[in-house]
């Protein structure tokens, strides 16, 4: 708790969030401490509810259909820190504190495969 009051964090009431037509919200995730980016998930109003509940990352996997809690499985949780909404109230940014790799694969993050890039002119 001292991290969330050294921040200025203060929990407050849920702003009005817009989920999409399947009752979906996008939840970037990004390491608290370097503000990498870990991962992007999708929460029902269930899994942001539990999130927001127990402290740690809970999504909705569209593939499976059902919830899960991220690192129930392989150890790798994702102990919340902050969770805010952006502007326009569709999209949620989940700040944690990452145990082991967020990624599947084994990797720190998600976000590992480049692309190529033009470099823009001028």
């Amino acid at each position: 708790m001292a991290d969330r009051q050294a921040s200025g964090f203060r929990p407050g009431p849920l702003p009005e969030l817009r989920f999409d037509a399947h009752g979906l919200i996008t939840a970037v995730v990004q390491e608290a401490s370097t503000h990498e980016v870990l991962m992007v998930a999708w929460m029902n109003r269930e899994s942001l509810a539990l999130t927001l509940e127990t402290g740690y990352t809970v999504f909705w996997s569209r593939s499976r259909q059902k919830l899960w809690k991220k690192g129930e499985t392989s150890g790798c949780l994702q102990r919340v820190r902050e969770v805010r909404a952006d502007c326009d109230a569709d999209t949620l940014l989940v700040l944690v504190d990452q145990t082991g790799p967020a990624c599947h694969t084994g990797s720190r993050s998600c976000f590992f495969q480049p692309l190529p890039v033009k470099p823009a002119a001028g």
